[in-house]
């Protein structure tokens, strides 16, 4: 599959979280992924919001967490990203410092986008998660044109610098009314981004009320969070056309769930809880399941 000029072996990839620092790379590589996403990076090191900050709903096979971005830093990764021998695809998710304004926001982003310009194979724009205080004011619609300009104009001057173009996709949440979905989706279709990551995690609580934990702050993931995730990506899909690069994440246990993500609109698909709850024999089922539904596809 070519995506956003990107040749990926199979349509299922890491999702951004797992490996924040790079620090897995060549480990991770080996377990069958078409694709890794790496961060949250900001441009220092933060520690992230106090422990206990992650939390297992085991009775909904789903996980709660409020990490904040705790990461070792953009030149960390950049460092990592050098070192590596894994030689398949890399993307980069990149973020905000948590005590850096939103109206100064792009200033972070751009640092980031600099320094894993050159190192990686696409960068994601992680404007969703719920655990940076107002981060996701960024995908309000003057905030969010803003940066998206500022991104995709200093985008353009890499490519030019660097001698190649790396693809910018940006990362978007499940909670959403649908006017304010739909201004969004046109705001980044009209940016001159080249896709999207649907979706982050959810912060509603109405598919696992009652459980353990199910009044600890934070984005919930894991099988709760597919439907949700499939209805806005079946919006981002029917907004953007049919050609517009999507990445679907959220709430994929299974190849089943994997064939829906791709039924609802995804081109390729991302892990991280159901890897969790299930192993890395997640990967080859979800990429199997793919194949088989999608042979003619291909």
């Amino acid at each position: 599959l070519v995506l956003m000029g990107i040749e990926f072996p199979n349509r299922v990839g890491l999702a951004a979280g797992l490996d924040k620092n790079g620090d897995y790379i060549d480990a991770l590589g080996q377990l069958g992924f078409g694709h890794l996403e790496l961060g949250t990076v900001t441009p220092k090191p933060q520690p992230g919001n106090p422990q206990p900050r992650m939390f297992r709903v085991k009775p909904a096979d789903a996980i709660i967490n409020r990490m904040g971005f705790n990461n070792e830093g953009v030149d960390h990764l950049v460092e990592r990203l050098e070192a590596r021998r894994y030689s398949g695809v890399v993307g980069a998710n990149i973020g905000k410092q948590k005590d850096t304004p939103v109206d100064r926001a792009a200033a972070d982003y751009l640092i980031c986008l600099e320094k894993v310009y050159p190192h990686c194979d696409y960068v994601a724009v992680n404007i969703s998660s719920p655990n940076t205080e107002n981060l996701r004011q960024l995908q309000d619609s003057g905030h969010l044109r803003e940066l998206l300009e500022a991104i995709v104009r200093a985008g353009n001057d890499h490519a030019e610098t660097f001698g190649g173009k790396c693809p910018i996709v940006v990362k978007i949440a499940p909670d959403w009314e649908d006017a304010a979905l739909t201004g969004a989706l046109e705001t980044i279709a009209a940016s001159g981004v080249d896709g999207l990551n649907a979706t982050n995690t959810t912060i509603s609580r109405d598919a696992i009320a009652g459980l353990p934990h199910a009044d600890e702050a934070g984005g919930l993931s894991g099988a709760p969070l597919l439907q949700p995730a499939n209805r806005v990506l079946k919006k981002c899909r029917e907004v953007l056309g049919d050609s517009f690069p999507i990445m679907g994440s959220g709430g994929i246990m299974s190849g089943g769930d994997a064939v829906a993500k791709i039924a609802a609109g995804a081109d390729v698909v991302q892990l991280y809880t159901g890897f969790i709850y299930n192993g890395p024999n997640l990967v080859h089922d979800c990429a199997h399941a793919i194949c088989k539904e999608y042979a003619h596809v291909e």
